[in-house]
């Protein structure tokens, strides 16, 4: 397998070449480098047994990618792009521990098999229309939240816990649609979340957003809803005891801007439920009693340049599970229901045009006292830790 992906890789930069030479000025190929070291200032540093012998786990905050101890990996990303008069496309490859982790969705074809596909982070070709009106169809990273899968595209190196059970990636077609020089929309269809290779579920999710941009930023108004798991749809495929999962309904809002040279702020709120579902028990279908379980949460990022090659930011996050909307990601009560608050402190050292490090203090503070341990091994709702990442983009 290994090889093969091999394989693909050297095809598809020899295949580039061939674009690249026919016509240069429409061809581009970027991407970035990025590893890091990262430590816990209150907490061990590797896994840790109980007085039964049983694993305690690597602490760490439940967000994604930057999670690991040590000296870890990030990923290597390659961006190939065309760009048309009409038409275009872009072809996104990652490799390494973060891209893995951001394209989770991929190996379904293979029956959970890692495959090709899993080197995939977007796979899209676009048709501009018109002035006015541009449609996208493959693979494409979510349009909701305020963060990124790409360390290049973020101020601080680990991400929020609403980008982490947000989607990262879609497959469909959307229509971006510009309403005016400042105003625009976009629409679309798309397979449950994350399914990325093709849709098993056979239903299908929409997408809209309301953007509105100047030079000095911009505001968009995100929404999604749809049916994730597909279950419940054909009576002959059914077994008594059988659920279905409810659809889904996130709104999320993003915005930041420029309010002087020197500093910048941005906000990002969103709220995401899915309903208690559906039932079979053996002759009909009906509604599972109870309320609808998620999380919602609002985050604040100011960044301020201290110099050109130095600049500072802080994030700070609230963050919400209800009625066990997700598992595993903060400390719950009995009606699991709980929240988080986390605390970024972020440096980026420009070192030059393309090498940035990025040295970070981080306090994630459970409401419940039973999901991280200090180095007693005692239980604690806080977790501190330090990392220091570089990333490097081309």
């Amino acid at each position: 397998m290994k090889k093969l992906q091999l394989l693909i890789v050297l095809l598809f930069l020899g295949s580039l070449t061939v674009v690249n030479a026919q016509d240069e000025s429409k061809f581009s190929l970027s991407g970035s480098v990025d590893a890091y070291y990262r430590a816990n200032l209150s907490a061990p540093n590797k896994d840790m047994t109980d007085a039964e012998g049983q694993s305690m786990g690597i602490q760490a905050p439940a967000t994604s990618f930057a999670n690991l101890p040590g000296f870890s990996l990030g990923m290597a990303n390659i961006i190939a792009a065309y760009e048309g008069e009409k038409v275009g496309f872009v072809a996104d490859l990652v490799f390494g521990p973060r891209g893995e982790d951001a394209v989770f969705g991929s190996p379904l074809y293979g029956g959970g098999v890692a495959g090709s596909s899993q080197i995939v982070n977007q796979l899209y070709m676009y048709w501009t229309v018109s002035d006015a009106v541009t449609l996208t169809v493959g693979n494409f990273n979510t349009y909701l939240g305020y963060e990124v899968i790409s360390p290049t595209g973020n101020f601080n190196y680990s991400t929020s816990y609403m980008f982490s059970y947000g989607p990262f990636s879609h497959t469909g077609l959307k229509a971006d649609i510009a309403l005016s020089d400042n105003w625009s929309l976009m629409a679309s269809v798309m397979n449950p979340t994350d399914m990325t290779e093709f849709n098993p579920a056979g239903t299908y999710t929409a997408g809209l957003q309301l953007g509105y941009e100047n030079d000095n930023g911009g505001t968009w108004l995100n929404f999604l809803y749809g049916d994730q798991d597909g279950k419940l749809d054909d009576k002959n495929m059914m077994t008594a005891g059988q659920s279905s999962m409810g659809s889904t309904f996130q709104v999320d809002l993003t915005t930041g801007y420029d309010v002087s040279d020197i500093i910048y702020l941005g906000l990002n709120a969103t709220y995401n439920t899915t309903a208690a579902g559906e039932t079979y028990n053996g002759s009909s279908i009906s509604d599972v009693d109870g309320d609808g379980a998620g999380f919602y949460g609002v985050a604040g990022y100011v960044q301020a340049a201290t110099s050109e090659k130095f600049s500072l930011g802080l994030r700070g996050e609230y963050f919400n599970v209800f009625n066990s909307g997700l598992g595993g990601v903060v400390g719950l009560d009995d009606e699991g229901d709980g929240n988080v608050f986390a605390v970024t402190l972020s440096g980026n050292a420009k070192i030059t045009d393309n090498l940035t490090l990025i040295p970070e203090v981080r306090l994630d503070s459970m409401s419940e006292d039973d999901f991280f341990y200090n180095h007693d091994l005692a239980a604690s709702k806080s977790l501190s830790s330090f990392l220091l990442a570089a990333v490097f983009s081309f």
